[in-house]
């Protein structure tokens, strides 16, 4: 038996069109439950249909279940949707927690159902993040490299590929098997012969056929005649299928090829040449794992500041590092405090922006008297560049000996532990917006990579406990926040010094500058897309995973001649989204200095459970709610603090098509404030008159 994993499935077999899902449950979960239930849920319409299990067997801390999945029980229904995701439902009490089943492993595909009268078939897949769902989906062959190896100038692959309906009937033949590698933005395609391997791995475990024994591919790429290329080349392959059906000759070809990934499928080297030597790289693309493969110069010197510069990041962020300042910051905090001095930072020092940024500028015009800096870090220097504003790099010497003296740091999320706050500094904590997701102390998981909920509460608690001044926008988070960050000192219950911006500068000219200044179209209408990051999608600690769940294909083709989707993802995101082809509908404004300016142009925000419907609500203007995963959302990653589902200002929808009909339906009507609008702004914007920026410099900085 395979290394059992609470809640993910340990196989899946397909008898007499049923599939069986084998599914380990922890003892200790079950035990924690009144009742627990199987479903399976559209993604896009949420419907729901309920699966029976039985107990197998129990395996030391494990509850051993069968699921069991009658296809043709639900043919029409599993004909009328798409994709359907696997959920186990916990009641305790009067409460329901859901969480999707895991899986591993893409074979899984093997167990189609074919049906011919709509060329279409039904089968299990694995998501890209580790969910086990069911697809109802169009033929296409589908391919994966799983080794790579290297080999003087040829790239070796084998892998395997899987197109159901050869291996379930006897109307298909193939007669050629070729992988397509095109190159950088040349139009040539360049074809490489394969042959087809035994997998009597997957043919036994799938009870297959004589083609199903022959899944597997391999052959080689031999890139030697593009070593004296110039530049940068990128190469992309593709598996392409040349076969007769039913006595007429077709050609399919794969998505983009995909690869396992794995340490020995990482391959970097240098390579001789009779002029420049060539550095190769090759690795499963991070998001998508499509196989990566870039041909270009290698330089010496670039190469040793380059792994100069990576070791010193390394050393940088190094514990050795971190003590040693710990100890500088110490011995320099006893030094004699630089009155009026004051250290701002943003968001990691990432941005000039939000609430500090507010303060700053109200401080510079008022109270030129005070000695201000900036703490910025060193990848986003150019955001203060040129704005004559006074910056520090983050972590530099400088930096140390300016922190370590100041009288005042002003931050809008938390300063990293091993900073010691010295006796005569005053810490005024801004935070970064009004709370709808839990906080802190009042999250029961954690989700986050490298820590857990013990560990994350903790380290919060500690560096709350710094703050001296916390700033509150309304009544409403200051319980929140004395609850969930243990404040127990100066609160300013003021409103937020950021939206003085949205009341103080909400003009046609000031407008038409920042459009121009961005260059979006100034005759179409802007629909700002901010949603928020998901705890549990990550690359690694402090860099989140996003997937745009929206099909702008259609948005475009339905409201593209009228608007434009101006898209800001959460600082916390790590991606870089292929927008290529939407150029004139989409921009990426994810590097915007400071979202209150992608605010005021917006005609209409879209966002999901980011904290930023309630600074936007300032502006009085629609705001729709894409909350496709709402569900996993609220009872496994964060929970609410309000009744978000009958309380958010605006309507809650799932679906492309569902975004689209509210927008139609503002263009058609006008926009009329939603039913809980009126009730939502005296609850959370009843401060915001754009004064809240002077009656915090007030109660910190003056009248002290």
């Amino acid at each position: 038996m395979s290394t059992l994993s609470h809640n993910k499935a340990d196989d899946i077999t397909l008898k007499d069109n049923t599939y069986e899902i084998k599914l380990p449950l922890k003892e200790s979960v079950l035990n924690d439950c009144d009742e627990y239930f199987f479903t399976m849920e559209e993604r896009e319409t949420n419907q729901t249909l309920d699966l029976s299990c039985s107990i197998s067997e129990n395996d030391g801390d494990f509850t051993i279940l069968i699921l069991e999945l009658p296809f043709y029980n639900h043919k029409q229904t599993f004909l009328d949707q798409d994709i359907w995701d696997l959920y186990l439902n916990r009641r305790k009490d009067d409460e329901i927690k859901r969480s999707r089943i895991k899986s591993d492993r893409d074979e899984y595909r093997f167990l189609s159902i074919l049906l011919p009268e709509q060329d279409r078939m039904f089968y299990p897949y694995t998501t890209d993040k580790g969910k086990l769902s069911f697809r109802l989906n169009k033929y296409f062959l589908y391919s994966k490299i799983e080794k790579l190896s290297l080999r003087d100038n040829e790239l070796n692959f084998s892998g395997l590929f899987n197109f159901p309906p050869l291996y379930k009937t006897n109307n298909y033949d193939i007669n050629k098997l070729k992988v397509i590698v095109t190159v950088s933005e040349d139009t040539e395609e360049i074809e490489i012969p394969v042959e087809r391997q035994k997998r009597k791995d997957l043919s036994d475990k799938y009870n297959g056929n004589e083609e199903l024994l022959k899944c597997g591919f391999g052959g080689s790429f031999d890139f030697s005649r593009f070593l004296n290329a110039e530049g940068q080349l990128f190469f992309k392959f593709y598996l392409e299928m040349d076969y007769t059906y039913n006595g007429a000759e077709e050609i399919l070809r794969s998505p983009r090829l995909r690869i396992d990934v794995r340490d020995d499928n990482y391959i970097k080297k240098v390579i001789p040449n009779k002029d420049v030597k060539k550095k190769i790289l090759i690795k499963p693309t991070r998001t998508s794992h499509y196989l990566s493969f870039k041909l270009s110069d290698y330089n010496f010197k670039n190469e040793v500041v380059r792994n100069f510069k990576s070791a010193w990041v390394k050393v940088r962020r190094g514990e050795k590092l971190k003590y040693l300042y710990k100890i500088a910051f110490k011995i320099l905090g006893k030094f004699p405090v630089r009155k009026k001095a004051i250290m701002f930072e943003s968001f990691l020092g990432k941005q000039y922006s939000d609430s500090p940024r507010a303060i700053y500028e109200y401080l510079r015009e008022h109270h030129p008297e005070f000695d201000m800096y900036w703490s910025t870090d060193r990848r986003h220097i150019g955001y203060f560049e040129g704005k004559n504003v006074p910056y520090v790099r983050r972590f530099s010497i400088e930096w140390l000996f300016k922190m370590s003296r100041a009288e005042y740091w002003v931050s809008n999320s938390r300063l990293p532990l091993w900073i010691p706050k010295p006796e005569h500094t005053t810490y005024l904590q801004t935070w970064h917006g009004t709370p709808l997701k839990r906080l802190a102390a009042d999250m029961d998981e954690v989700h986050m990579p490298g820590t857990n909920a013990e560990k994350y509460k903790r380290n919060f608690l500690k560096a709350s406990s710094k703050w001296d001044y916390l700033v509150s926008p309304n009544a409403y988070s200051t319980e929140i926040f004395r609850r969930a960050f243990q404040f127990d000192k100066k609160m300013i219950e003021s409103g937020y010094p950021r939206n003085d911006f949205l009341i103080n500068s909400n003009n046609e000219e000031t407008i038409l500058q920042i459009k121009q200044k961005i260059g979006v179209p100034e005759n179409k209408k802007v629909i700002l897309y901010a949603p928020t990051w998901r705890d549990n999608q990550f690359y690694g600690r402090g860099q989140y995973k996003f997937n745009l769940e929206m099909d702008l294909d259609r948005m475009r083709e339905e409201i593209g001649s009228d608007y434009i989707i101006l898209l800001r993802l959460h600082y916390l995101v790590a991606e870089n989204l292929d927008l290529t082809g939407y150029d004139d509908f989409v921009y990426d404004v994810s590097a915007h200095e400071d979202i209150r300016e992608l605010y005021l142009i917006s005609d209409m925000l879209i966002t999901d459970y980011s904290s930023v419907f309630f600074d936007y609500a300032n502006l009085e203007r629609p705001m729709l709610f894409y909350v496709y995963d709402i569900d996993d959302y609220r009872d496994n990653l964060r929970g609410f603090y309000f009744d978000f589902e009958n309380q958010a200002p605006g309507p809650l929808v799932k679906t492309t098509e569902g975004l689209l009909n509210e927008i139609k339906q503002i263009d058609r009507k006008g926009y009329e404030p939603y039913e809980t609008t009126e009730a939502f702004y005296n609850k959370f914007c009843y401060l915001e008159d754009g004064n809240a920026s002077q009656r915090v410099v007030e109660e910190v900085f003056i009248n002290k």
